[in-house]
């Protein structure tokens, strides 16, 4: 048997001072309560199995102790006690929790485990040996392991909820080990656990993990609220009375069976609040909540719940901002109820919350509870919906696994909002979610043809955030297609994963276009096109694959003119010189090569274009057909300016010897950056219109587009690539024939580059 000691956790006493007598008793006390807890769903058979089970482990981890000195087995015991009796599981699972440690830390094996209990709970034992290693480092690797747990947890969550009563009690026993070990364990904690317990529908575990961890990640802040809240207990208790008393004769004279009592927030939801709103402990007004827990019959619930609803606002007046209804909108995890703010006596706002036992039981016992009140029904829940969502994410062939964790967390365990489709269709995304996540909800080809959103009939952009109870209708184009920006804007893992294949398809295609200028450089310099010099070539440019290559090719990313360092066959390429260089700016900087010609005038950006080294200036970002001249900067070479750029007086006056007179050559393969100010009528639609006619009518690639409205008129920046300047002036004149637009202006300063 291993003789490792577990260093997980544990309870920080002065010593462990029992005997080895008065340990058994000890063990055999927590077993008696297991089976206590138990007692309910224990037949003679399960009996035995939880017997045979307790008696593998505390064979197996005797030798064992935690941190504090107490035997190892009482964590196992403790983990399964936590799943009984909080989270509502029974005996299969308890088998499970058991066993939870032993194939990671003891000779026990998957196939024993298999022999005795047989491949479900083997199963499940090993979906839990495997989360165990999954949050200490970052890695692709680990991110794979993550993924699997997850098909797990979609094939059977009791893995993931055994996991979180193993992770309670490690957070409650976390005293015995180093600073540094709390505080990685609480944040881990506080970053998935208590996220992930709150997605299952276990409300009381996700806010005492969010406790325990802010005990250990911020102390002073943890001791200080705890004291408050002691010290204003008889205060709280004395109002929660006076609040009731009412709502308790009301409730009853209108013959309702029911419980009515008061809970106090946690200590991490005080904190928050009190960060968020930036206010003291005495200012957060909603300490504590009234809960009112019906006894209803199911199919009374709803409109019992609504009856107790307008007795309480008939006593209380409340505050509409605050209603929250997840009657009719049950939440993701089962969650049921209906709360609201009202004016209590004194000024003070009241947090109420009105649900049924049932409703009540889902609240705190989770999924476990959801399951059981499922049975015998074939309708879908939105739980069913939301463990669908992660296998449909799961299924995607993604190989960037390095993220997937962030991912997964910020799809999956946030709070969801409900949004409407323009027929009335209701659509659960995660909270944070943008037009474009919608959009993809609903279809691919819809996400991917996006190219804005009415959201209540107003238009906003792809990168509006929705909030609850929008009605969002989509607005599309065959035009359009997905950009590197769009992941940026999402926060869906189906939103994400449509993306990224959309944008690994268009790569392939604009490839094929770099592979032929690749081609046609080679022979055009007397070298090969074959598979060796492309190989090298990957290499020169120290890119991951040829792919890339042809890519970066075909986007103008990198610069051919480098490949007369590069080598084929042992011989130099041929490299034309440069040439066209006047004779006086060649002697003044001999960074420039000579030329052969006497011709004063230089020709850029055309047939020699990729022969001398230039820089567009950023003061006035010029574009072909422009009147240009070039100025040799010390360090910089040549830099083409605009002759009506805002700096040209300057130089031409000043630096009159460092001009160089230059001209245009067409050339369509290369696009440069500019912009447009566009003033008009605020319409609906007047960005869908403007949008066509750059990128449906004139195929123009649009770099940015911002639009503000303000009292019926708009004014946007536009950001286009453009060939020359014949093609920007045909888009200012398709662009002022719209109707509303007043006028279209270039823009000449550096604001293109913010």
């Amino acid at each position: 048997m291993s003789q490792r000691v577990k260093t997980t956790s544990d309870t920080q006493v002065p010593a462990y001072t029992l005997n080895e007598e008065q340990e058994k008793k000890e063990i055999l006390r927590h077993y008696r309560g297991l089976l206590k807890a138990l007692r309910p769903k224990l037949n003679k058979h399960g009996k035995e199995l939880i017997r045979t089970a307790f008696e593998m482990s505390a064979e197996a981890h005797k030798t064992m102790r935690r941190k504090s000195g107490e035997p190892y087995i009482l964590h196992p015991i403790a983990v399964a006690t936590i799943c009984v009796e909080e989270i509502g599981l029974g005996i299969r699972s308890s088998i499970c929790a058991l066993l939870h440690d032993t194939v990671e830390d003891t000779d026990i094996t998957l196939d024993d485990i298999e022999r005795e209990f047989g491949s479900e709970i083997a199963k499940i034992v090993d979906g839990l040996t495997k989360i165990s290693t999954v949050m200490d480092t970052n890695t692709s690797q680990q991110a794979e392991n993550f993924k699997k747990i997850l098909l797990t947890l979609t094939d059977d969550p009791r893995v993931i909820l055994i996991k979180l009563a193993d992770r309670l009690h490690n957070m409650r026993t976390l005293d015995s080990l180093k600073r540094e070990k709390q505080l990685k364990i609480a944040s881990e904690t506080v970053w998935v656990y208590a996220p992930l317990a709150h997605r299952m529908g276990l409300y009381n575990i996700k806010t005492e993990l969010e406790d325990l961890a802010m005990k250990y990640m911020e102390p002073d802040e943890y001791r200080d609220i705890a004291k408050k809240l002691a010290e204003t207990k008889r205060e709280r208790t004395r109002y929660i009375n006076e609040f009731i008393k009412p709502l308790k004769e009301k409730l009853t004279a209108a013959g309702f069976k029911f419980e009515i009592y008061g809970r106090p927030k946690s200590i991490h939801s005080i904190w928050n609040k009190m960060k968020k709103k930036g206010v003291s402990f005495n200012e957060v007004y909603d300490l504590f909540a009234i809960r009112v827990i019906l006894d209803s019959a199911q199919d009374k619930e709803k409109e019992e719940c609504w009856k107790v609803y307008s007795i309480i606002t008939d006593e209380y007046k409340p505050n509409p901002e605050r209603l929250r209804d997840w009657l009719s909108n049950p939440k993701s995890n089962g969650y049921e109820a209906l709360h609201t703010t009202v004016m209590g006596p004194h000024g003070k706002w009241v947090e109420i919350q009105i649900r049924t036992k049932r409703m009540n039981d889902i609240a705190e016992k989770g999924l476990a509870a959801h399951y059981k009140y499922k049975e015998g029904t074939s309708s879908e829940s939105r739980f069913d919906k939301w463990l669908g969502q992660i296998r449909e994410a799961l299924a995607q062939d993604d190989t960037d696994s390095i993220n997937f964790l962030q991912d997964f967390k910020t799809s999956f365990l946030a709070e969801e909002i409900y949004v409407y489709t323009p027929k009335g269709e209701v659509r659960m995304l995660p909270k944070g979610s943008t037009a474009l996540d919608f959009a993809f909800s609903i279809h691919t080809a819809v996400g991917s043809q996006c190219i804005g959103a009415k959201v209540h009939h107003k238009l906003v952009p792809i990168s509006h955030k929705l909030r609850s109870g929008d009605q969002v209708e989509i607005i599309t184009s065959t035009k359009q297609k997905p950009t590197e920006d769009w992941l940026n804007i999402v926060v869906t893992a189906r939103a994400k994963s449509k993306i990224k294949d959309a944008l690994r398809e268009e790569k392939r295609i604009i490839a094929e276009d770099g592979k032929y200028v690749l081609q046609k450089k080679l022979e055009g310099m007397k070298a090969a096109f074959n598979q060796y010099n492309i190989d090298e070539l990957v290499q020169f440019y120290k890119l991951p694959s040829q792919l890339e290559l042809f890519y970066k090719i075909a986007t103008k990313s990198i610069d051919l003119k480098e490949l007369k360092d590069f080598q084929t066959y042992g011989d130099k390429l041929d490299i034309p010189k440069p040439k066209n260089i006047p004779k006086d700016v060649v002697e003044e900087h001999p960074q420039i090569k000579k030329s052969n010609k006497k011709d004063s005038e230089l020709i850029i950006f055309g047939e020699s274009g990729d022969k001398i080294q230039y820089t567009l200036a950023k003061c006035c970002n010029p574009i072909p057909g422009d009147d240009v001249f070039g100025f040799v900067s010390s360090g910089k070479g040549l830099i083409i300016h605009r002759t009506n750029c805002p700096n040209a007086a300057q130089l031409l006056a000043n630096y009159g010897h460092r001009v160089v007179k230059t001209k245009w050559v067409k050339n369509k393969e290369i696009s440069f950056l500019t912009g447009l100010r566009i003033i008009g009528i605020d319409d609906v639609g007047v960005i869908h219109k403007i949008t066509n006619i750059i990128s449906g009518d004139l195929k123009i690639n649009i770099a940015g587009l911002t639009i503000e409205s303000k009292e019926g008129l708009f004014e946007g920046i536009i950001k286009v690539f453009v060939h020359d300047k014949e093609e920007l002036d045909e888009l200012v004149e398709k662009l002022k024939q719209l109707n509303g637009v007043q006028k279209v202006d270039r823009i000449d300063t550096d604001e293109l580059s913010k």
